[in-house]
């Protein structure tokens, strides 16, 4: 008898750890998920002040077409992304292209100097920045649930239940430009 209610306890503690791990999982999952809202929140406002920022330009970069078209289809492509995922993968697709114009305007001083211009960019500049917080707090909340997922005994339960290691929000081809020193000439 004694053996019986040794073995009962035994099997509810575990059982009582188990949903411990379950629902510590499910918190980091929710909270990863919630850290990705803001994100969003962000990448809307972002979205919204692109068209205005290509019209901007588009008077003063004629011949520069194909720079514009990539930021508008790489826009539209972020917008229409589903699932965080894909999300991230249109994100860094339109970094990318944000970051070929930002090249090609270098090129055009009276751009740089139209009233229009500056506030637009200082929007943008203002919503990158917002980004770049509300990415480190996704890319945290991330870290804490790919961990919690590969820990022991964590990896035994997680795979069972259906958790599987979470992407990065990464600059993603924006990294090597980020990671590349400045060129400074002095010609």
């Amino acid at each position: 008898m004694t053996g019986l209610i040794i073995s009962i306890v035994i099997v509810v503690v575990i059982v009582i750890y188990v949903i411990s791990i379950y629902n510590n999982l499910v918190k980091l999952r929710i909270r990863r998920e919630n850290a990705f809202a803001d994100i969003d929140v962000q990448l809307k406002q972002r979205h919204d002040l692109i068209p205005q920022l290509v019209n901007t330009v588009k008077g003063y970069m004629k011949h520069e077409e194909g720079v514009l078209t990539k930021v508008t289809e790489a826009r539209s492509r972020a917008m229409s992304a589903t699932g965080i995922d894909n999300k991230i993968m249109a994100e860094q697709q339109l970094s990318t292209a944000m970051a070929g114009l930002r090249i090609q305007i270098e090129a055009y001083p009276d751009l740089k100097a139209n009233t229009n211009f500056m506030h637009l960019q200082t929007e943008i500049s203002d919503i990158e920045n917002k980004l770049a917080a509300v990415r480190r707090f996704f890319n945290s909340a991330t870290k804490e649930l790919n961990t919690a997922i590969q820990v022991f005994p964590n990896v035994i339960f997680a795979g069972m239940f259906g958790f599987k290691t979470a992407a990065m929000f990464e600059l993603g081809e924006e990294r090597a430009a980020a990671t590349k020193a400045p060129d400074i000439n002095f010609n």
